[in-house]
């Protein structure tokens, strides 16, 4: 492009008082600030020129109009959510990337409650007097787990650093290597422990652990022996490891806290659906850890929490710890998290209203006859027949670093066109409005129905009419 050919491309661009009085533009002023319109118009502005001297005389005439359409469509995004609804159609129950797990309705509607008036969130009823955010959550887990005592903080890796840093501080802490886990994040359990204050002692193999290797790991600079819950990888072949009760024998010999990291925090045995190796709170509690940390989210199917629970007198300990300032909760994560605990009160009802449970819990019929479903839809939103939809077995995941290893049977629909690519369909999908998140496999866009609710079936099927129109 020649100089002269650049200089009469710039003129031929609208103005921003032009562009005001054009209809796109007006439209856009009547959705949102003015100001944000005029971003978006030096915006797209700036773009416009930027085009103009990078072609190589192979730009088209300017047309106001395309830029003023442009620019609406920029406001429009400019004014978008960040934080955004999406359909998760890719099985993954508990996926970490689309905020783990769904709220019950009744801890949506106790939200609404509590967050749209005051309450007595630090506020004592009986005596009129400056109370404590940490008993509204308290006697329902202590109910449900049968512990003494029970703290919420704002995550897991919340309640184990300040269980180390309250309870272990300058001693050291003896943990299998075995368990010395990593989750997603780079949360590490050796990190966190330095970070605490506290010494890790390392015993045992990474596959074999016997009692004698705790036993001779303890000195009297040792603060409390810990297991972890290696909830998001297993260990197979040749291994050993100490169980929970020899610990606490040994533990209670020594007069050492045993604590164990759960991770998820389980309330519910979940063999009956096929996932083995996840024990619940209950159990661990009963078979004597003096403490035990979980999250409250992932498996209990609540919002983001940190939750100790154990022996009262060590509670106390953390509870009075300055550090639990930092880590505390506010009132929406107490709300969802009590509401969600009481439904935990009927084992029946809990699979019914916890969405986390009630997925792992789908039979295999009601997942085919959704699939089918779906693709009956999008089908019939495909009017010039350019998609191919099948009905499959496949396999769904839990999810959120629980029960590695384990699939859960399922019924996907998988797409094929012969004029979209999977990856073309995978991002036409991601682009929609809410966007439609799935998985690619053997040359197939998959979509498993376990996690798409049966609302958002229709919506999917509008995607795809939107995509072959």
């Amino acid at each position: 492009m020649t100089d002269n050919q650049a200089k009469e491309s710039l003129r031929q661009i609208p103005g921003v008082d032009t562009l005001l009085q054009m209809e796109p533009v007006r439209d856009a002023l009547l959705r949102h600030p003015r100001k944000l319109v005029l971003d978006a118009i030096r915006e797209e502005l700036d773009e416009t020129r930027k085009r103009i001297l990078q072609t190589a005389g192979s730009l088209t005439a300017i047309e106001p109009i395309e830029i003023a359409r442009a620019i609406a469509q920029r406001a429009d995004r400019l004014s978008a959510f960040i934080l955004r609804p999406v359909i998760n159609a890719t099985g993954i129950v508990i996926h970490t990337n689309l905020g783990r797990s769904l709220l019950p309705d009744e801890a949506v509607e106790r939200l609404q409650t509590l967050c749209t008036g005051y309450n007595n969130l630090e506020y004592d009823l009986q005596s009129g007097e400056r109370g404590s955010r940490y008993v509204h959550a308290e006697s329902i887990l202590r109910e449900l787990t049968g512990s003494e005592a029970a703290l919420v903080v704002n995550n897991n890796a919340g309640a184990v650093f300040l269980l180390l840093n309250t309870l272990a501080a300058g001693r050291e802490v003896v943990v299998s290597r075995g368990q010395l886990v990593e989750i997603g994040g780079s949360f590490r359990i050796p990190d966190v422990m330095s970070a605490s204050g506290a010494t890790l002692k390392e015993v045992g193999t990474t596959n074999r652990t016997n009692l004698g290797d705790y036993v001779a790991a303890i000195t009297d600079r040792t603060a409390l022996l810990m297991k972890v819950h290696t909830s998001n990888y297993r260990i197979v072949g040749f291994t050993k490891e100490v169980s929970l009760s020899e610990m606490v024998s040994l533990g209670r010999e020594r007069c050492l806290p045993v604590v164990e990291d759960l991770g998820s925090g389980c309330f519910i045995n979940l063999a009956p659906f096929g996932l083995q190796g996840e024990t619940t709170v209950q159990e661990t509690i009963r078979a004597g850890a003096d403490l035990v940390t979980f999250s409250g989210d992932k498996l209990l199917g609540g919002p983001q929490a940190g939750i100790i629970v154990g022996r009262k007198d060590l509670i106390e300990k953390c509870r009075k710890n300055p550090l639990t300032r930092a880590l505390r909760v506010d009132k929406m994560t107490l709300a969802a998290l009590e509401a969600t605990l009481r439904l935990y009160r009927d084992e029946r009802q809990a699979l019914e209203r916890i969405p986390t449970l009630r997925m792992i819990s789908f039979l295999p019929q009601e997942l085919k006859s959704r699939a089918e479903e779906l693709a009956s839809a999008i089908q019939e939103a495909d009017r010039n027949a350019l998609l191919r939809v099948e009905v499959r077995r496949g396999f769904s995941q839990v999810g959120g670093g629980s029960l590695p290893a384990q699939d859960l049977p399922t019924f996907i629909a998988a797409v094929r066109s012969a004029v979209f690519s999977p990856n073309q369909i995978d991002e036409f999908l991601r682009r929609n409005d809410p966007p439609v998140i799935g998985r690619i496999e053997s040359d197939h866009f998959i979509m498993d129905l376990r996690t798409v609710l049966p609302k958002q079936i229709e919506i999917i099927a509008l995607a795809f009419r939107r995509m072959v129109e």
